[in-house]
Protein backbone atom coordinates (compact mmCIF):
# COMPACT_ATOMS: atom_id res chain seq x y z
CA UNK A 1 0.00 0.00 0.00
CA UNK A 2 1.07 3.55 -0.64
CA UNK A 3 -0.49 6.78 0.52
CA UNK A 4 0.36 10.44 0.64
CA UNK A 5 4.08 11.14 0.78
CA UNK A 6 4.85 14.72 1.85
CA UNK A 7 7.09 16.50 -0.65
CA UNK A 8 10.37 17.99 0.57
CA UNK A 9 9.79 21.20 2.48
CA UNK A 10 10.86 23.90 -0.01
CA UNK A 11 13.40 25.64 2.20
CA UNK A 12 15.08 22.36 3.15
CA UNK A 13 16.30 22.21 -0.46
CA UNK A 14 18.58 25.17 0.28
CA UNK A 15 20.61 23.35 2.94
CA UNK A 16 23.28 22.31 0.44
CA UNK A 17 24.16 25.99 -0.08
CA UNK A 18 24.83 26.69 3.60
CA UNK A 19 28.46 25.46 3.56
CA UNK A 20 29.17 27.76 0.59
CA UNK A 21 27.73 30.80 2.34
CA UNK A 22 29.21 29.87 5.73
CA UNK A 23 32.70 30.01 4.24
CA UNK A 24 32.57 33.82 4.49
CA UNK A 25 33.80 35.63 7.57
CA UNK A 26 30.64 36.29 9.51
CA UNK A 27 28.93 33.24 8.03
CA UNK A 28 25.80 32.79 5.97
CA UNK A 29 23.12 35.48 5.91
CA UNK A 30 19.74 33.80 5.51
CA UNK A 31 17.41 35.90 3.39
CA UNK A 32 15.33 32.93 2.25
CA UNK A 33 12.56 32.74 4.86
CA UNK A 34 10.35 35.60 5.97
CA UNK A 35 10.98 35.05 9.66
CA UNK A 36 11.39 38.22 11.75
CA UNK A 37 14.66 38.92 13.54
CA UNK A 38 13.91 42.34 15.04
CA UNK A 39 12.65 42.54 18.64
CA UNK A 40 9.00 42.92 19.60
CA UNK A 41 8.04 45.79 21.93
CA UNK A 42 8.93 45.41 25.60
CA UNK A 43 5.28 45.93 26.56
CA UNK A 44 4.31 42.89 24.50
CA UNK A 45 6.98 40.71 26.09
CA UNK A 46 5.85 41.88 29.53
CA UNK A 47 2.25 40.97 28.72
CA UNK A 48 3.38 37.55 27.50
CA UNK A 49 5.29 36.90 30.71
CA UNK A 50 2.91 38.35 33.27
CA UNK A 51 -0.69 37.67 32.23
CA UNK A 52 -1.27 34.77 34.64
CA UNK A 53 -3.39 33.07 31.98
CA UNK A 54 -1.25 29.96 31.62
CA UNK A 55 -3.25 27.99 34.19
CA UNK A 56 -6.59 27.65 32.44
CA UNK A 57 -7.74 26.65 28.98
CA UNK A 58 -8.04 29.76 26.81
CA UNK A 59 -11.20 30.37 24.78
CA UNK A 60 -10.76 28.94 21.29
CA UNK A 61 -12.56 31.88 19.68
CA UNK A 62 -10.23 34.30 21.48
CA UNK A 63 -10.72 36.32 24.64
CA UNK A 64 -13.06 39.32 24.50
CA UNK A 65 -9.94 41.45 25.01
CA UNK A 66 -8.17 40.00 21.97
CA UNK A 67 -11.21 40.23 19.71
CA UNK A 68 -11.87 43.80 20.84
CA UNK A 69 -8.23 44.80 20.28
CA UNK A 70 -8.35 43.30 16.78
CA UNK A 71 -11.61 45.05 15.95
CA UNK A 72 -10.29 48.37 17.30
CA UNK A 73 -7.13 47.99 15.22
CA UNK A 74 -9.16 47.38 12.05
CA UNK A 75 -11.22 50.48 12.76
CA UNK A 76 -8.10 52.62 13.32
CA UNK A 77 -6.17 51.16 10.40
CA UNK A 78 -8.87 50.79 7.75
CA UNK A 79 -11.94 52.61 9.02
CA UNK A 80 -14.02 49.41 9.04
CA UNK A 81 -16.34 48.39 11.84
CA UNK A 82 -16.45 44.66 12.56
CA UNK A 83 -18.54 43.33 15.47
CA UNK A 84 -16.34 41.33 17.83
CA UNK A 85 -18.61 38.30 17.34
CA UNK A 86 -17.34 38.31 13.75
CA UNK A 87 -13.69 38.18 14.89
CA UNK A 88 -11.97 34.98 16.07
CA UNK A 89 -8.47 33.90 17.00
CA UNK A 90 -6.14 31.70 14.95
CA UNK A 91 -3.08 29.77 16.19
CA UNK A 92 -0.88 31.64 13.79
CA UNK A 93 -2.29 32.14 10.32
CA UNK A 94 -0.28 29.35 8.68
CA UNK A 95 -2.31 26.89 10.74
CA UNK A 96 -5.49 28.62 9.59
CA UNK A 97 -4.45 28.49 5.93
CA UNK A 98 -3.40 24.84 6.10
CA UNK A 99 -6.52 23.55 7.87
CA UNK A 100 -9.18 25.74 6.25
CA UNK A 101 -9.96 23.50 3.22
CA UNK A 102 -10.83 20.49 5.37
CA UNK A 103 -13.24 22.54 7.51
CA UNK A 104 -14.81 24.13 4.44
CA UNK A 105 -15.15 20.75 2.70
CA UNK A 106 -17.12 19.46 5.71
CA UNK A 107 -19.40 22.47 5.33
CA UNK A 108 -19.84 22.12 1.56
CA UNK A 109 -19.06 18.48 0.67
CA UNK A 110 -20.25 18.82 -2.94
CA UNK A 111 -17.39 21.22 -3.69
CA UNK A 112 -13.74 20.18 -3.82
CA UNK A 113 -11.63 22.95 -5.38
CA UNK A 114 -9.40 25.54 -3.70
CA UNK A 115 -8.51 28.45 -5.98
CA UNK A 116 -5.30 30.32 -5.17
CA UNK A 117 -2.84 32.72 -6.87
CA UNK A 118 -0.47 30.95 -9.27
CA UNK A 119 2.55 32.61 -7.63
CA UNK A 120 1.98 32.46 -3.90
CA UNK A 121 2.64 31.09 -0.44
CA UNK A 122 2.91 27.29 -0.87
CA UNK A 123 0.53 26.51 1.99
CA UNK A 124 -2.56 27.58 0.01
CA UNK A 125 -2.05 24.62 -2.34
CA UNK A 126 -0.76 22.28 0.37
CA UNK A 127 -3.82 22.94 2.53
CA UNK A 128 -5.99 21.75 -0.35
CA UNK A 129 -3.84 18.66 -0.82
CA UNK A 130 -3.97 17.77 2.88
CA UNK A 131 -7.75 18.01 2.76
CA UNK A 132 -8.03 15.77 -0.30
CA UNK A 133 -9.16 18.74 -2.41
CA UNK A 134 -8.14 19.98 -5.85
CA UNK A 135 -5.69 22.89 -5.79
CA UNK A 136 -6.24 25.06 -8.88
CA UNK A 137 -3.87 27.95 -9.53
CA UNK A 138 -5.35 31.22 -10.81
CA UNK A 139 -2.98 32.91 -13.28
CA UNK A 140 -1.58 36.34 -12.45
CA UNK A 141 -1.67 39.35 -14.73
CA UNK A 142 1.52 41.27 -15.47
CA UNK A 143 0.72 43.65 -12.60
CA UNK A 144 0.58 40.76 -10.12
CA UNK A 145 -3.20 40.74 -9.64
CA UNK A 146 -5.14 37.49 -9.96
CA UNK A 147 -6.83 37.09 -13.34
CA UNK A 148 -10.31 36.14 -12.17
CA UNK A 149 -11.55 36.05 -15.77
CA UNK A 150 -9.16 33.14 -16.43
CA UNK A 151 -10.93 30.79 -13.99
CA UNK A 152 -12.72 28.04 -15.92
CA UNK A 153 -16.47 27.66 -15.46
CA UNK A 154 -16.05 24.07 -14.25
CA UNK A 155 -13.61 25.20 -11.58
CA UNK A 156 -16.01 27.93 -10.45
CA UNK A 157 -18.79 25.35 -10.10
CA UNK A 158 -16.54 23.18 -7.93
CA UNK A 159 -14.90 26.03 -6.00
CA UNK A 160 -14.87 25.66 -2.25
CA UNK A 161 -13.07 28.96 -1.72
CA UNK A 162 -10.75 31.50 -3.32
CA UNK A 163 -7.56 32.74 -1.66
CA UNK A 164 -6.18 36.21 -2.40
CA UNK A 165 -3.07 37.71 -0.82
CA UNK A 166 -2.27 41.42 -0.77
CA UNK A 167 0.45 42.59 -0.41
CA UNK A 168 1.45 39.32 -1.99
CA UNK A 169 4.09 36.82 -0.95
CA UNK A 170 6.48 36.53 -2.81
CA UNK A 171 5.81 39.30 -5.33
CA UNK A 172 4.83 42.19 -3.07
CA UNK A 173 2.06 43.03 -5.57
CA UNK A 174 -1.14 44.75 -4.43
CA UNK A 175 -4.28 42.97 -5.58
CA UNK A 176 -7.71 44.40 -6.37
CA UNK A 177 -9.55 43.21 -3.27
CA UNK A 178 -12.78 44.89 -4.26
CA UNK A 179 -12.83 42.93 -7.52
CA UNK A 180 -12.16 39.69 -5.63
CA UNK A 181 -15.01 40.35 -3.20
CA UNK A 182 -17.40 41.13 -6.05
CA UNK A 183 -16.35 38.00 -7.98
CA UNK A 184 -16.90 35.81 -4.94
CA UNK A 185 -20.38 37.19 -4.29
CA UNK A 186 -21.35 36.88 -7.95
CA UNK A 187 -20.32 33.22 -8.02
CA UNK A 188 -21.25 32.37 -4.40
CA UNK A 189 -17.66 31.39 -3.62
CA UNK A 190 -16.26 32.48 -0.22
CA UNK A 191 -13.17 34.67 -0.59
CA UNK A 192 -10.40 34.49 2.03
CA UNK A 193 -7.99 37.41 1.97
CA UNK A 194 -4.55 36.86 3.51
CA UNK A 195 -3.49 40.33 4.64
CA UNK A 196 -0.57 39.55 6.95
CA UNK A 197 1.74 42.06 5.19
CA UNK A 198 -0.76 44.91 5.10
CA UNK A 199 1.22 47.09 7.54
CA UNK A 200 4.06 47.02 5.03
CA UNK A 201 2.22 48.56 2.10
CA UNK A 202 4.47 51.02 0.29
CA UNK A 203 2.30 52.16 -2.62
CA UNK A 204 -0.62 53.95 -1.00
CA UNK A 205 -2.47 53.04 2.19
CA UNK A 206 -2.94 49.49 3.42
CA UNK A 207 -6.17 47.87 2.28
CA UNK A 208 -8.47 45.12 3.54
CA UNK A 209 -11.15 43.22 1.68
CA UNK A 210 -13.51 44.13 4.53
CA UNK A 211 -13.67 47.69 3.18
CA UNK A 212 -15.95 46.21 0.51
CA UNK A 213 -18.41 44.67 2.97
CA UNK A 214 -18.34 41.63 5.23
CA UNK A 215 -20.69 39.31 3.38
CA UNK A 216 -18.99 36.28 1.81
CA UNK A 217 -15.45 37.35 2.71
CA UNK A 218 -12.94 36.71 5.48
CA UNK A 219 -9.79 38.74 6.18
CA UNK A 220 -6.89 36.90 7.84
CA UNK A 221 -4.35 38.85 9.91
CA UNK A 222 -1.20 37.94 11.79
CA UNK A 223 1.12 39.43 14.39
CA UNK A 224 4.10 37.47 13.06
CA UNK A 225 5.14 40.17 10.59
CA UNK A 226 3.47 43.26 12.06
CA UNK A 227 4.95 42.87 15.54
CA UNK A 228 7.84 40.38 15.14
CA UNK A 229 5.88 37.71 17.02
CA UNK A 230 6.16 34.70 14.73
CA UNK A 231 7.13 32.51 17.68
CA UNK A 232 4.02 33.44 19.66
CA UNK A 233 1.59 32.06 17.02
CA UNK A 234 -1.25 34.54 17.27
CA UNK A 235 -3.52 35.89 14.58
CA UNK A 236 -7.19 36.32 13.79
CA UNK A 237 -9.80 36.02 11.08
CA UNK A 238 -12.79 38.31 10.65
CA UNK A 239 -15.67 38.99 8.31
CA UNK A 240 -18.81 37.13 7.21
CA UNK A 241 -20.93 36.31 10.28
CA UNK A 242 -21.99 32.81 9.19
CA UNK A 243 -18.49 31.77 8.08
CA UNK A 244 -16.86 33.03 11.27
CA UNK A 245 -19.46 31.29 13.43
CA UNK A 246 -19.03 28.01 11.53
CA UNK A 247 -15.23 28.06 11.64
CA UNK A 248 -15.22 29.14 15.27
CA UNK A 249 -17.39 26.15 16.16
CA UNK A 250 -15.50 23.49 14.24
CA UNK A 251 -12.13 24.81 15.36
CA UNK A 252 -13.28 24.67 18.97
CA UNK A 253 -14.14 20.99 18.54
CA UNK A 254 -10.67 20.44 17.06
CA UNK A 255 -9.05 21.97 20.15
CA UNK A 256 -7.42 24.85 18.26
CA UNK A 257 -6.59 27.45 20.93
CA UNK A 258 -4.16 30.35 21.05
CA UNK A 259 -2.40 30.01 24.45
CA UNK A 260 -3.61 32.47 27.05
CA UNK A 261 -0.26 34.30 27.42
CA UNK A 262 -0.07 34.66 23.64
CA UNK A 263 -3.54 36.21 23.60
CA UNK A 264 -2.49 38.70 26.28
CA UNK A 265 0.58 39.60 24.22
CA UNK A 266 -1.61 40.01 21.14
CA UNK A 267 -3.79 42.56 22.93
CA UNK A 268 -0.72 44.62 23.81
CA UNK A 269 0.59 44.36 20.24
CA UNK A 270 -2.65 45.40 18.53
CA UNK A 271 -3.06 48.30 20.95
CA UNK A 272 0.36 49.73 19.98
CA UNK A 273 0.85 51.25 16.52
CA UNK A 274 4.12 53.08 17.25
CA UNK A 275 6.35 49.99 17.05
CA UNK A 276 4.91 49.19 13.62
CA UNK A 277 6.08 52.55 12.27
CA UNK A 278 9.58 51.76 13.52
CA UNK A 279 9.48 48.38 11.77
CA UNK A 280 8.19 49.95 8.55
CA UNK A 281 11.18 52.27 8.47
CA UNK A 282 13.55 49.33 9.00
CA UNK A 283 12.13 47.26 6.17
CA UNK A 284 11.90 50.17 3.77
CA UNK A 285 15.55 51.06 4.36
CA UNK A 286 16.65 47.44 3.85
CA UNK A 287 14.60 47.05 0.69
CA UNK A 288 16.17 50.17 -0.81
CA UNK A 289 19.69 49.12 0.18
CA UNK A 290 19.39 45.56 -1.16
CA UNK A 291 17.66 46.69 -4.34
CA UNK A 292 20.52 49.10 -5.04
CA UNK A 293 23.29 46.61 -4.24
CA UNK A 294 21.72 43.71 -6.17
CA UNK A 295 21.08 45.97 -9.16
CA UNK A 296 24.74 46.99 -9.28
CA UNK A 297 26.03 43.45 -8.74
CA UNK A 298 23.71 41.61 -11.13
CA UNK A 299 23.03 44.21 -13.79
CA UNK A 300 19.29 43.63 -13.27
CA UNK A 301 17.00 46.55 -12.45
CA UNK A 302 15.73 45.44 -9.04
CA UNK A 303 12.60 47.34 -8.03
CA UNK A 304 11.01 48.00 -4.68
CA UNK A 305 7.70 46.08 -4.37
CA UNK A 306 4.29 47.60 -3.84
CA UNK A 307 4.26 46.01 -0.40
CA UNK A 308 5.80 43.37 1.91
CA UNK A 309 9.50 42.97 2.69
CA UNK A 310 10.58 40.87 -0.29
CA UNK A 311 12.43 41.70 -3.47
CA UNK A 312 11.03 39.64 -6.37
CA UNK A 313 13.74 39.67 -9.00
CA UNK A 314 13.38 38.49 -12.62
CA UNK A 315 16.35 36.30 -13.59
CA UNK A 316 17.24 33.83 -16.32
CA UNK A 317 17.47 30.85 -13.97
CA UNK A 318 16.30 31.04 -10.34
CA UNK A 319 18.54 28.27 -9.01
CA UNK A 320 21.62 29.52 -10.89
CA UNK A 321 21.16 33.02 -9.46
CA UNK A 322 20.61 31.61 -5.97
CA UNK A 323 23.81 29.58 -6.15
CA UNK A 324 25.79 32.51 -7.55
CA UNK A 325 24.56 34.84 -4.80
CA UNK A 326 25.54 32.32 -2.11
CA UNK A 327 29.03 32.07 -3.62
CA UNK A 328 29.55 35.82 -4.12
CA UNK A 329 27.77 37.31 -1.11
CA UNK A 330 27.22 34.49 1.39
CA UNK A 331 23.48 35.14 1.18
CA UNK A 332 20.81 32.43 0.97
CA UNK A 333 17.69 33.40 -1.00
CA UNK A 334 14.73 31.49 -2.44
CA UNK A 335 14.35 30.36 -6.06
CA UNK A 336 10.99 31.49 -7.40
CA UNK A 337 9.88 27.95 -8.20
CA UNK A 338 9.12 27.51 -4.49
CA UNK A 339 6.06 29.67 -5.10
CA UNK A 340 4.65 28.04 -8.23
CA UNK A 341 5.56 27.23 -11.82
CA UNK A 342 5.01 30.84 -12.90
CA UNK A 343 7.81 31.83 -10.52
CA UNK A 344 10.62 29.81 -12.08
CA UNK A 345 12.25 32.86 -13.67
CA UNK A 346 12.54 34.75 -10.38
CA UNK A 347 14.21 34.75 -6.97
CA UNK A 348 12.83 36.10 -3.70
CA UNK A 349 15.01 38.03 -1.25
CA UNK A 350 13.60 38.55 2.27
CA UNK A 351 15.16 41.60 3.94
CA UNK A 352 14.43 40.29 7.44
CA UNK A 353 17.90 40.11 8.95
CA UNK A 354 19.16 42.92 11.23
CA UNK A 355 20.75 45.93 9.56
CA UNK A 356 24.32 44.84 10.24
CA UNK A 357 23.71 41.49 8.48
CA UNK A 358 22.08 43.17 5.49
CA UNK A 359 25.00 45.60 5.30
CA UNK A 360 27.43 42.65 5.45
CA UNK A 361 25.90 41.19 2.30
CA UNK A 362 26.04 44.60 0.66
CA UNK A 363 29.75 44.90 1.48
CA UNK A 364 30.53 41.44 0.12
CA UNK A 365 28.68 42.06 -3.13
CA UNK A 366 30.23 45.49 -3.56
CA UNK A 367 33.67 43.92 -3.14
CA UNK A 368 32.79 41.15 -5.62
CA UNK A 369 31.47 43.54 -8.26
Amino acid sequence: MSGFVPPPYPYDRLHRLLPVADAFAGGAVDLSIGTPFDPPPDTVVAALAGSGTERSYPPSMGTPGLRTAAADWMQRRFGVDVPIDQVAAAVGTKEFVATLPQWMRLRTPDRDTVLYPAISYPTYAMGATLAGCRAVAVPLRDDGTVDLDAIADEDIERALLLWVNSPGNPTGALDDLGAAAAWGRAHEVPVFSDECYVEFTWDGPGRTILEHGLDGVIAVHSLSKRSNLAGVRAGFYAGDAELVAYLRGVRQHAGLMVPGPAQAAAVAAFDDDEHVEVQRDRYLSRLDLMASVLSSWSGIAVKRPGGAFYLWIPVDDGWEFTERLAAAGGAIVSPGEFYGEQGTGFVRVAVVQPDDRIELVAERLSAAH
